[in-house]
């Protein structure tokens, strides 16, 4: 297993954002809590930039950090308390923001204006080192942070009403990238979901983007191989290809058998598998990476509905996953010792 197991980004944004209120300069921290339509980044990502107009993080990749950042500077935004912003309120928006697919963006922005929260920082940033799973909560009204240590990942909650906090946990997730954005993709979206797991569904047809209807999946247009190299980075991802199409779904499967990702699926029959294999051979693959795809994917439970297939594919990456945590428990027990 590989030590990275959770993206850099948290981690440089969290020491970063360290290193300036060291400085005592004013800074600000902004987390993505919640999309719609197409996104370039999930929930949970986070940006910090200071007085100085440095930056670090991503909140899209395009037009809303420089906006964002003037507005911060310029006192417009959150100049004493934390405050929630909509971009892409309108398809214009969306277009001069760089928000794909007339996509929106809503946003937490949090002051840290002096050393109060400084202490949690510095809690959150030695779990991440030790590769725990910490949940922040933030009081919206008063900007005070409050952290705990967790035993799994779970989605970031925002509430915006009598309470008004902003629950977020950071450190190790799984991430399920699913090639297609078909009925299956839908059903196995909701139960990954369930289990923790971070959604990314690629597809190059639009017509299926935009007809997709589950909250809380980051929706990717394009190719699936250039999407799996961008987002595809360490062992905590599992890929599978659900389109039928092997002009999408092969392109994927080139780039997942070279990623390191832990689970690499294909949806179809044996019939279907062996083809698709022998085409995979064609494409420059050897034939130990060609091992590693689990095709067809699932466990074989019988299974004929969109549901039921859904529900076999979430079985195997179950089992599978479980065998990374027993290892990676006992790679921690073993280490410790020393």
């Amino acid at each position: 297993m590989n030590s990275r197991m959770l993206e850099n980004n948290d981690m440089e944004v969290i020491e970063t954002l360290i290193e300036w209120m060291r400085e005592r300069k004013q800074v600000w921290l902004a987390t993505v809590t919640k999309t719609w339509g197409s996104s370039p980044r999930p929930v949970g990502s986070t940006f910090c930039c200071n007085e100085d107009g440095k930056t670090m993080g991503s909140l899209s990749g395009g037009c809303v950090e420089e906006d964002l950042v003037e507005k911060l500077i310029g006192k417009q935004l959150a100049n004493g308390d934390p405050e929630v912003i909509l971009y892409g309120k309108s398809k214009e928006e969306s277009d001069r923001f760089g928000l794909p697919c007339g996509g929106q963006l809503e946003v937490v922005i949090e002051p840290q204006f002096n050393e109060r929260n400084l202490t949690a920082f510095l809690q959150i940033r030695d779990q991440l080192k030790k590769r725990l799973c910490v949940l922040k909560t933030t009081d919206l009204r008063s900007g005070g942070i409050e952290t705990e240590v967790k035993n799994k990942f779970s989605e970031l909650e925002l509430q915006k009403e009598n309470q008004k906090a902003l629950k977020h946990t950071l450190g190790p997730r799984f991430q399920l990238f699913l090639i297609g954005a078909g009925q299956v993709s839908q059903y196995l979206a909701q139960i990954a979901k369930m289990l923790d797991y971070h959604v990314l569904v690629c597809d190059p047809r639009e017509e299926m983007i935009e007809q997709w209807k589950i909250e809380g999946v980051q929706l990717v247009s394009g190719m699936p191989d250039d999407a799996i190299n961008r987002y595809v980075k360490d062992e905590m991802s599992a890929i599978v290809a659900l389109t039928h199409d092997p002009r999408i779904d092969d392109m994927g499967l080139m780039q997942a058998l070279k990623s390191s990702a832990f689970f690499i699926g294909a949806m179809g029959s044996k019939k279907t598998s062996e083809k698709r294999r022998e085409r995979l051979l064609q494409l420059d693959l050897s034939n130990d990476e060609i091992a590693r795809l689990h095709a067809p994917v699932g466990l074989p439970i019988g299974s004929k509905t969109p549901s039921e297939i859904a529900i076999s594919i979430i079985a195997q990456l179950s089992s599978i996953r479980n065998q990374i945590k027993k290892i990676e428990k006992t790679d921690r027990e073993i280490h410790g010792s020393e």
